[in-house]
């Protein structure tokens, strides 16, 4: 009597290992026919699109004496954070193929201008550059490997480098702000609906 049990109990055992292997296997199975819970295309658009926001309105309240501001002789000037955030955006995208602007020459452009109007200019320049070339991309093309990235590296891959790269240098240009005593705007207008 207890050699069937234990023959039952090990082979339940058995079925329910190679159940929970062939469900484990099942996201890597080119067939999974699953919606994606997650549309990466339209986040990433609204992330770039808020970071640029972001850029560009504390570039419009920093003082125009502080652009060529930096926390060390080693470090990047704000000036030169804000133009590397807009040329990081031409040359992420071209690791899937994208072509940047004419005469873009990517060594020299965050030490191009150290004036206002022109680094705000190029923010927004870029980002429609971004917005176009993503939004041109479909989910097959998300999907597409890209295998000089990495064995299982594909093009949405290098939009997530592209979002975690903005919000990285957002994040400095916070830091930057905050050691000249200047307040992000956004943190001013909320702030403000907080208070009123």
């Amino acid at each position: 009597m207890k050699t069937p049990t234990l023959f039952l109990v090990c082979l339940a055992c058995i079925l329910n290992a190679g159940a929970l292997a062939l469900r484990a296997q099942a996201p890597n199975d080119p067939t999974d026919s699953t919606p994606p819970s997650y549309d990466m295309k339209a986040q990433a658009l609204l992330d770039l699109e808020a970071v640029n926001k972001k850029c560009v309105d504390l570039a419009e309240v920093l003082p125009s004496d502080k652009l060529t501001w930096r926390p060390s002789p080693d470090t990047r000037s704000f000036a030169e954070v804000f133009l590397h955030v807009a040329g990081e955006r031409y040359a992420i995208l071209t690791m899937m193929g994208a072509n940047p602007p004419a005469g873009f020459k990517a060594r020299e452009f965050e030490k191009s201008t150290t004036e206002k109007e022109r680094i705000v200019h190029q923010l927004n320049q870029s980002w429609d550059f971004a917005n176009k070339t993503i939004t041109r991309m479909s989910n097959a093309d998300f999907a597409k490997p890209l295998p000089k990235l990495g064995p299982q590296a594909n093009e949405g891959d290098v939009v997530y480098i592209l979002v975690a790269d903005a919000h990285e240098h957002l994040g400095q240009l916070i830091a930057y702000a905050r050691q000249n005593g200047i307040v992000p705007p956004w943190t001013v207008q909320m702030k403000k609906k907080g208070n009123g």
